[in-house]
């Protein structure tokens, strides 16, 4: 399994216990999707490797796991790890809200300017995410907030905005 194939799940944080169970934490909107896992690839050294779950609890964003076949002393070698599961495993979204993924190469389409070009990345700031723009070679930065995404078309691969009067603009000139 490669890296670009997955997303990313969260981080081994600490031993629970001293029988081997490990302190997930779950970066994830509703970590309750994945209280039924039975694995996770988990990045070590670069390299995703397959660990198999034998119990986990799960409860607000952490979970207490116990992975099968690993003696105490390899759990701890997981501490501060990276945690992957497949793309496919995504729960999918509706309505108006998408992973960040998914929505790159879609046309952006502002109530006012029309076409103002495709989503070339998504730039994930701690306070507020950013689309990155490409409209005819020059970047418009577009944040990632309700007031402005005004409806997402998955089938035409469209975004609808409503963006800050102005913001457009400031780019263009």
């Amino acid at each position: 399994m490669e890296i670009k194939n997955c997303f990313y799940l969260g981080k081994v944080t600490k031993p629970f216990g001293f029988k081997g169970e490990l302190v997930l934490f779950f970066d994830v909107d509703s970590p309750e999707d994945y209280s039924q896992l039975d694995g996770v690839y988990i990045d070590i050294n670069k390299r995703l490797v397959l660990y198999p779950i034998e119990s986990i609890r799960v409860r607000n964003n952490k979970a207490t796991v116990r992975f099968s076949d690993l003696t105490p002393e390899d759990a701890l070698k997981l501490i501060g790890k990276d945690m992957y599961l497949p793309l496919e495993l995504l729960p999918e979204l509706e309505g108006n809200k998408f992973y960040y993924h998914e929505v790159i190469g879609f046309e952006v389409v502002d109530n006012e300017r029309g076409n103002i070009g495709k989503i070339e990345t998504v730039l994930d700031y701690p306070a507020t995410p950013l689309f990155s723009i490409i409209f005819n070679g020059k970047e418009i930065l577009m944040p990632i907030i309700d007031s402005v995404i005004v409806n997402v078309d998955r089938e035409s691969k469209i975004i609808y905005i409503n963006a800050p009067i102005g913001l457009i603009d400031l780019y263009l000139l």
